[in-house]
């Protein structure tokens, strides 16, 4: 068993800071965390369960709930593990101290005219809310402001501390807040009080730690407590682990995809060249092709050009044998000889003789 209790335990935590004998601890805690206007002395616990104004709604039960002697009401939670809608939460668990004031001016019969006193809503986060890198700050403080950036109302104050990010050592710890977060971050682990943080509040704050101390009754419940404790966090790694499983899965299958989509994208480049390369052929085809139906034609024409003189040569060997045997029929005639002998001289008949007279 280890020298100190772990404060994220709900014993631990409200053994710190929810017990009248170390109310002094929670308000030198939270003056580190308010603005100077409003620092207290004293405060009072409150009921920490709060019950709705009508059935049907859901209760809030706090960590700790106390008010001081001027009004100023302070609700301090610590958060083990992530939950969904936080902030919301948040906003819901102010609203009962809001209602609450009015409830009490009527309580006491008096004619409330909506004056509310500061509340402050602490949260003490064992995780990371934001993930944004934007907002990955260890400290968030939240108010009420305008479009240009203005306070609009100072009485409603939201105090994130995200333990995770508060990566001082100790050598590094300048403020008693500081001192105060490194407390919490770190007490269950340590052996000893550090000697930098010798002073009375603290020794008051490690005392009341140590599990020695403790009685039986004490002891059992801080067991309860941080088997609890050990048990959520169990089921937050878990929970973590099969996350982290499935992401894995996931880039597995999404490496898998961008492999068969690279695969699937070569493919389709290579039949682009393909098709590339057949477009290629089928232009010189076609320009072959053309080249072709050119040849062909050029030898058309080049027939009906040799059809056209071979006609003129034609109807110029008939015309020559026309005049031959015109001029051999003249000569015949100038002989004296009759048409059936000049027939048989030129090889025709008499009928063909006659015809020829008239050409």
């Amino acid at each position: 068993m280890k020298k100190y209790f772990n404060p994220y335990t709900d014993f631990g935590f409200k053994k710190l800071f929810g017990e009248e004998v170390n109310k002094v601890l929670l308000i030198d805690f939270l003056n580190q965390l308010l603005p100077q206007h409003h620092q207290i002395a004293n405060l009072t616990f409150l009921n920490p369960e709060k019950l709705p104004d009508s059935f049907g709604e859901r209760k809030a039960i706090f960590d700790v709930f106390c008010e001081t002697p001027t009004g100023e009401r302070f609700i301090v939670e610590m958060q083990k593990g992530y939950l969904k809608h936080f902030k919301e939460r948040s906003l819901y668990y102010v609203s009962f101290p809001l209602r609450e004031q009015a409830n009490l001016a009527k309580a006491r019969g008096e004619n409330w005219d909506f004056q509310l006193s500061p509340i402050y809503f602490i949260a003490i986060l064992d995780f990371e809310y934001d993930k944004e890198q934007k907002h990955r700050l260890f400290r968030r403080d939240a108010l009420l402001k305008d479009q240009k950036g203005q306070s609009f109302y100072d009485k409603l104050h939201f105090i994130y501390l995200q333990m995770p990010l508060f990566k001082k050592q100790l050598r590094q710890l300048k403020t008693r807040f500081d001192k105060w977060c490194y407390l919490l971050k770190n007490l269950e682990n340590l052996e000893n009080m550090p000697k930098m943080m010798n002073e009375p509040i603290f020794e008051k704050a490690f005392k009341t730690a140590e599990v020695s101390r403790m009685t039986f009754e004490e002891h059992e419940a801080y067991l309860r407590s941080y088997a609890e404790y050990c048990e959520f966090q169990a089921a937050i790694d878990t929970a973590v682990e099969m996350h982290q499983i499935e992401i894995d899965k996931l880039k597995l299958q999404t490496e898998t995809l961008k492999g068969e989509a690279e695969a699937a994208k070569q493919q389709l480049e290579a039949l682009k060249g393909e098709a590339e390369a057949l477009k290629g052929e089928a232009e010189a085809l076609k320009g072959e092709a053309e080249a072709l139906k050119q040849q062909a034609e050029s030898a058309k024409q080049q027939a009906e050009s040799a059809k056209q003189q071979a006609e003129s040569a034609k109807q110029q060997a008939q015309a020559a044998q026309m005049a031959t045997q015109l001029q051999l029929l003249a000569n015949l005639q100038k002989m004296g000889l009759s048409e059936e002998a000049i027939a048989q001289a030129l090889g025709v008949s008499v009928q063909d003789l006659q015809a020829l007279k008239f050409q």
